[in-house]
Formats: structure tokens, C-alpha cells, sequence
């Protein structure tokens, strides 16, 4: 498989570095074991910087993480490749996590039922993991510019009550250089309203995120996903590896938290 590898000074590093610059954070390289870091000066949030050629498991990545969390230091891992074909979105994401971003009150949004070529630009403009498939796709909108956008499983009926029926919260974005308060919360009451699940089931990537935002709507975390390998082709594109597939050349995340609001 031919596969990109970091080079020897680590330019990746670098370009992260400036980029932050430019939204004036000032970040500070240190090693830890093997660990290559990036303290961001003024806040309690590190960065760990997964290059392609680290051979670590996921749980070296998960201790870290937690012994960070410890010491009250948000700590969050950023890959290669990631980097390399998303960084425009990693740099949102960022700016949301240190909350730099222009704040809109949702309260001055409207939802509107988008179409899937709508929905799918601005998710893969504005989320880490792009647009994937869905039933239901919500945008809010700030008079006529486009600020958010979550989209929706269709309802699944479960086995274990009557009538119960369960839907999956799949996506969830905001345009780069925004927050907007009470958005999220906005949507979703707007979905149980009008397709009336009993539940809504949500994942936390690990790699980002513990679900705080989740915990704060009133989701209550279920299970912990196990983490994901992915095969990695010559134009940095992941591919998941089923549990049959031998490849020596791989990349992974730390897995997933479930989590569940019941309506």
C-alpha cells in the first residue's frame, strides 16, 4: 500500500502552529515520552499530534487523554492525515472548543426542512467527518444565511417496549466561525415534535470529545464503543477494516460514547 509518511522535521507540526497564530493563540511544542505536544499558552487544552508513522494503540492515546484530564487539562488528538485534508475544519473545531467563535442566539434562528445537496455542502465544509446518509435533515438559519445544520436517522422501532421507537442524532454542524447558543437544543426539540421518538441516540468521538455538550442537553451516556481501524490509501482517504482484513498499515480512533435522551 503506498501510504504518505510525515517528514523528518515534521512541517505538519509547524503549519498547525501557525495556522493557530493566526487566530492568535499561541501553542508551545514539548515531548512526553513518546508523545509529540502542543500546549495552547492561556488555556488548560493540549494537543496530541499523531503522525502517520507512531505506532501507538489506542489506549496509550485514551491514558494520556486521562491523565491530562486529571491534571484539569482538555486534552484532544489530532492525526496526520486528518490535518493534512481537513484542516480548515480542525481549525473551526478548535475555535469552537476555546470558545473564540461569534455567538448567535438561537432564539434568532428558524428551522428549515433542507434538501440533501444543501445539507451535504455544509457538512462537509463545516464537520471533521463530512456528510453521510440520513432521513431528516434540519437547518437553522439566521435570516437568509445557513448557520447550522443536524440531520437525522429514520425512526427504528426496538424490540424490548411496545411501540417504542428510537432515532439516531447523525450529524451536527455550525458554520465555521460560530457558536449558536441554544441551536442544537432547537433542533432536536424541533425533531421530537414533529416525528415523535421516544429516544434520541448520539455518539461522542473520543479523539474530541466526552460528551460534554451531550450531557449538558440531557443525554445520558450507555455504552463506550471500542475503537475503529481504518486502511489509509495514497490520497490520505480512510477506509475501515472489517475484523477479517490483515493490513499492516493503519490508523484508528480512540472509539466512541453512546449516548441517550429519552423525550
Amino acid at each position: 500500500m503506498n501510504i504518505i509518511h510525515s517528514t523528518e522535521n515534521n512541517n505538519w507540526h509547524h503549519d498547525i502552529n501557525l495556522a493557530l497564530a493566526e487566530l492568535n493563540i499561541e501553542g508551545q511544542f514539548f515531548f512526553e515520552d513518546r508523545f509529540s505536544l502542543l500546549q495552547l499558552k492561556n488555556f488548560s487544552f493540549a494537543i496530541n499530534l499523531v503522525s502517520l508513522i507512531d505506532n501507538f494503540q489506542p489506549q496509550d492515546l485514551l491514558d494520556l487523554q486521562d491523565n491530562y484530564s486529571k491534571k484539569g487539562v482538555r486534552l484532544i488528538h489530532i492525526w496526520e492525515d486528518v490535518w493534512l485534508i481537513r484542516s480548515e475544519q480542525v481549525l473551526a473545531r478548535l475555535a469552537s472548543l476555546l470558545g473564540l467563535n461569534k455567538r448567535i442566539h438561537g432564539r434568532k434562528t428558524k428551522i428549515v426542512k433542507i434538501t440533501k445537496p444543501v445539507a451535504d455542502q455544509f457538512l462537509n465544509e463545516n464537520h471533521l467527518q463530512g456528510a453521510v446518509s440520513s432521513r431528516y435533515k434540519l437547518g437553522l438559519f439566521e435570516k437568509d444565511t445557513l448557520v447550522a445544520v443536524a440531520t437525522f436517522s429514520a425512526l427504528r422501532k426496538m424490540n424490548h417496549t411496545e411501540n417504542y421507537k428510537s432515532a439516531e442524532l447523525i450529524r451536527f454542524a455550525v458554520k465555521a466561525g460560530y457558536s449558536v447558543t441554544g441551536g442544537l437544543s432547537k433542533l432536536i426539540s424541533f425533531f421530537s415534535t414533529q416525528y415523535q421518538p421516544n429516544d434520541l441516540m448520539t455518539y461522542a468521538d473520543r479523539d474530541w470529545s466526552a460528551g460534554e455538550a451531550y450531557v449538558k442537553l440531557g443525554f445520558v451516556q450507555t455504552d463506550v464503543l471500542q475503537p475503529q481501524y481504518f486502511s489509509i490509501d495514497k490520497n490520505l482517504v480512510r477506509a475501515l477494516i472489517k475484523d477479517d482484513q490483515l493490513i499492516d498499515q493503519k490508523v484508528f480512533n480512540t472509539g466512541s460514547l453512546k449516548y441517550i435522551l429519552k423525550f
